[in-house]
């Protein structure tokens, strides 16, 4: 089983917003985040016995979406990067205190996909995916 992180999605506004910012730096290149340290368990989230872990984005205290961990590289200045895939999947909304930088995400405790993804057109609004995951009805 797969082992994932958790991150907040810091500036985004919704889901959609997050899902533009990751489209707009993915087509300046290859798409990672950057980290001062090599996460001790990456080879659990991308490496050889490992079914391929995702990074869950938090947005508005809860985990609404989640990018494929690619893999890991080396970025400026000593730091690491962590590879995404620019696709992002929305996720059941679960309840999650923000943090800062990222922290694992077991795949037992980890959100089940919702179908479709963040450019559907026919996907509930990201506010109202909220109220509903708030009163546990989603």
């Amino acid at each position: 089983m797969p082992l994932h992180l958790t991150k907040v999605a810091f500036g985004a506004t919704s889901i959609d917003h997050l899902a533009e910012r990751l489209r707009a730096r993915a087509a300046e290149g290859p798409l990672f985040l950057t980290t001062r340290y090599l996460p001790k368990r990456h080879e659990e989230i991308v490496g050889p016995q490992a079914a391929g872990g995702s990074l869950f984005w938090i947005l508005k205290h809860q985990l609404v979406a989640r990018s494929l961990i690619t893999g890991f590289g080396e970025a400026d200045a000593g730091k690491v990067a962590i590879l995404l895939d620019p696709h992002l999947v929305l996720v059941r909304a679960v309840p999650k205190r923000a943090h800062q930088g990222w922290r694992y995400l077991e795949q037992g405790d980890a959100p089940t996909d919702l179908i479709g993804d963040a450019s559907d057109n026919d996907q509930m609004p990201a506010a109202l995916m909220s109220k509903l995951a708030a009163m546990a009805l989603l």
